[in-house]
């Protein structure tokens, strides 16, 4: 096997031009076995203390498994103190859960429990699974990873709520600018109004001059024409009369206009007020 490996591997460094693709998998099983076959990479020592770690926990696994039922949870994290050797287990679904518990729990304060760098994650006796080594590290990384996710799921719902109430106030504000649009609208037909009472008010005042004016010159016209008739006979006289009868009736009419006028402006005004 290992001249099999070494014919591949000359193979390659010499730059063949092509290794069959059934070639691959033979040498990946080659390196397999090579591995296994070859002696432990793990020093003596290094070996020892592993093994010695494994005894002392076995030596406690009456113990361990007995938390592990308590807690009802699929297994536990289990090492020794780093300072004093006392057993510590915490109890968990997994080992990330069981770190994630230890690491927000009073226990973990430091100075109250060393933890190793590396622990052991023993299942319960009803799953079929052997213990998982794994490091502190690691779980450190994990704790890490969720305190982030933690964070930016908090976040992100900040920002959802903040958004909300932005959407909220403009939505207001909105209807406050709809609202101010249906006044605006409203007063510019009030001034419209106005401004078509104030024309009809113009025209009906220059009619009132006109006719003023008329009166005016029929006034002069009659008082010319007495003048001249004034040796007339009866017949120009009683002509007289009956003209001075129509001024009077004109008198009455332009003192009933200016009447009417004088309660139109009053009302002009009025309204000019309110909308003030």
């Amino acid at each position: 096997m290992r001249q099999l490996l070494l014919a591949l591997f000359g193979r390659i460094r010499r730059g063949a031009p092509h290794v069959p693709s059934s070639g691959l998998p033979l040498m990946g099983l080659a390196l397999m076995v090579l591995g296994c076959a070859s002696p432990s990479l793990i020093p003596g020592t290094q070996a020892g203390a592993i093994r010695d770690r494994d005894r002392a926990l076995a030596s406690h696994r009456d113990a361990i498994h007995a938390v592990i039922s308590q807690s009802g949870d699929a297994g536990a994290l289990a090492f020794f103190d780093a300072s004093d050797g006392r057993l510590i287990v915490l109890p968990g679904d997994s080992p990330a859960d069981a770190w994630s518990r230890h690491a927000t729990s009073p226990e973990s304060v430091a100075g109250r429990v060393a933890v190793p760098s590396v622990l052991t994650f023993v299942h319960r006796t009803d799953v079929p699974k052997a213990p998982e080594t794994v490091t502190r590290s690691v779980l450190q990384q994990h704790q890490t990873v969720a305190i982030l996710t933690t964070e930016l799921r908090d976040a992100r719902r900040r920002i959802e709520e903040r958004l909300d109430l932005v959407q909220r106030e403009l939505a207001e504000a909105t209807a406050a600018t709809q609202r101010e649009a249906a006044a605006r609208a409203d007063m510019q037909i009030a001034l419209t109004a106005l401004s078509d009472e104030l024309t009809s008010v113009r025209k009906f005042m220059l009619q009132t001059a006109q006719l003023g004016w008329l009166n005016h010159e029929l006034t002069l016209e009659n008082a010319s024409g007495l003048g001249k008739v004034a040796t007339a006979s009866q017949e120009l006289s009683a002509s007289s009369e009956r003209l001075e009868e129509t001024m009077r009736q004109l008198s009455k009419n332009l003192a009933g206009q200016l009447r009417e006028l004088s309660n139109r402006l009053d009302t002009i005004q009025g309204k000019v007020s309110s909308l003030k």
